[in-house]
């Protein structure tokens, strides 16, 4: 039986053998041997299935990162640890997955639906964090957080990440933000 699981992972399938410049539907319904109206049946358009295989994709590194927000850990400690982890997953992402990766750079420079919910989340658990520190707009802070670390995170700058000196940079960026957040105001 066709459905919208499976139709996810033979897009999957077909966005890493071709790229998400040249996949396109009627690959994705070979691919199942089943003809692209049956896909769209599904999903009423390449761009609505295409935002849907990103988000699962997208939903699977983000149990490191709810992880990593765990509120056992003082705020500082927190902090770093989420910074590091988001860092991380998007690094392990861009070099493991670089198709899907390239899928998910695109609906960010299209301002995606999909794109603007991951970044939505992201900035959920920051300002989960945040909020343990003294300031006095916790979801303000988070924003400035996450746009200052965007050379860490965002998919235009994948290219930095395999640098060498990228851990040490964020380390001290790290340091920088939590001697600001944790100084008494």
């Amino acid at each position: 039986m066709l459905d919208a699981e499976t139709i996810m992972v033979a897009t999957e399938d077909v966005l890493r053998r071709y790229g998400p410049a040249k996949a396109t539907v009627v690959d994705v319904a070979r691919a199942l041997g089943v003809s692209h109206a049956a896909v769209y049946r599904h999903f009423p358009s390449k761009a609505a299935l295409r935002e849907a295989v990103a988000r699962r994709w997208l939903a699977r590194g983000f149990g490191a990162l709810t992880a990593a927000a765990d509120d056992s850990l003082p705020p500082p400690e927190r902090l770093r640890a989420w910074l590091v982890a988001l860092f991380t997953e998007k690094r392990r992402a861009a070099v493991e997955d670089p198709e899907l990766f390239a899928t998910y750079k695109a609906l960010v420079e299209e301002h995606s639906a999909a794109a603007a919910e991951h970044v939505e989340a992201l900035l959920a658990l920051l300002t989960g964090i945040i909020a343990g520190f003294e300031v006095p707009d916790p979801a303000a802070t988070a924003r400035t957080v996450f746009e200052a670390t965007s050379s860490f995170h965002h998919p235009a700058h994948a290219g930095e990440w395999r640098r060498p000196d990228r851990d040490s940079l964020l380390d001290d960026v790290c340091t920088l933000l939590l001697a600001a957040l944790t100084r008494p105001v």
